[in-house]
């Protein structure tokens, strides 16, 4: 066994807990700087989060509503960090801690923790398959200004900044869809259509050089490898928020042409996201399910997010190994 003392820190987006907590954590998010980013932002952006944020809140509550009236996110995250810390215990001393951004317990919570601990190593595990700066960058950047503002320097830190390429991580996922399939009953193959989801971002971020779009594409295929199936795939975005355009096309698009064009099976693969939260239990299977019912399709399936899967836990074990080794 390593004798090392080694601590690992999972990032999440977070949500809100209750419907009370839709308003600020919606503040927070828009407060985000690595987010929104513009002239005189530093003072312009609080005055403007709190705008945005109570102009959204009504209807991001009645989506809430819809779904529990709390993200379940943090609970999952839970889910993920204590069966990730039996596992690396088997091998290993250590401990795994939750960071989330917008929402509680924070970074902040995770630094100040740390500092009551003394860790040879500590992990910083994002849990974003794919890199973007408005995800794992802002938490790594949050990270680093905790760190600062509560005097925190780790003895050693080492980030693991994706793993949308690992072979687990890739097989969780084909071992999810499969499973998904076989809710089709007496179906052919080739009429059942796999869409893949991921989150969105602005065209300007991509043509800056955030690899999320380009390592988006490459989960798509790595998966479409191992998978081996013979369905028809396609890959589209969701959650715009703003008016600036986006990487394309939208959910809502891809499922209305889909359906136009008669097709009647569909699996919704949310493909940048580990767990459920808003975007998966109200965007895809609650709104396009309504959509795609509306146009026609006969079966509707999401698949189920990674959460706390055996393969996936497996994936989270062999990135933190393949560091501390």
């Amino acid at each position: 066994m390593n004798q090392e003392k080694i601590a690992v820190v999972l990032f999440q987006l977070g949500g809100p807990d209750s419907l009370q907590a839709v308003e600020p954590f919606l503040v927070n998010l828009f407060s985000d700087p690595d987010i929104f980013d513009f002239p005189f932002a530093s003072i312009l952006r609080k005055p403007l989060a709190h705008l945005i944020a109570s102009m959204r809140s009504r209807v991001a509550s009645h989506h809430y509503i819809t779904i529990g009236s709390k993200s379940p996110i943090l609970e999952l995250t839970k889910l993920q960090a204590d069966a990730l810390e039996t596992e690396l215990r088997k091998d290993t001393d250590s401990k795994v801690f939750i960071g989330m951004r917008y929402w509680k317990p924070d970074i902040e919570f995770a630094v100040q923790s740390l500092t009551k601990a003394n860790f040879d190593k500590i992990i910083l595990l994002p849990l974003y398959p794919q890199f973007s700066k408005t995800t794992t960058g802002s938490s790594l950047n949050e990270w680093h200004r905790q760190c600062k503002k509560n005097k925190f320097l780790p003895r050693k830190e080492i980030t693991i900044t994706e793993f949308y390429d690992n072979p687990l991580y890739v097989q969780s996922v084909v071992d999810q869809i499969n499973l998904t399939i076989r809710k089709f009953v007496n179906i052919p193959p080739k009429e059942i259509q796999l869409v893949f989801s991921a989150h969105g971002i602005p065209e300007s971020l991509v043509a800056s050089g955030d690899p999320y779009k380009i390592q988006i594409e490459k989960t798509v295929e790595l998966i479409r490898a191992k998978g081996n199936w013979d369905l028809p795939i396609s890959l589209c975005y969701q959650s715009k928020v703003g008016p600036l355009k986006w990487v394309g096309p939208s959910l809502t698009e891809t499922v209305t042409i889909l359906a136009q064009t008669g097709n009647r099976y569909l699996i919704i693969v949310p493909i940048s996201f580990v767990t459920e939260h808003i975007e998966t239990l109200f965007e895809i299977d609650i709104e396009a399910r309504r959509l795609a019912t509306g146009l026609g399709v006969k079966q509707f399936e999401m698949m189920p997010a990674l959460n706390a899967s055996d393969k996936f836990i497996a994936a989270l074990k062999d990135l933190v190994m393949k560091v501390v080794e």
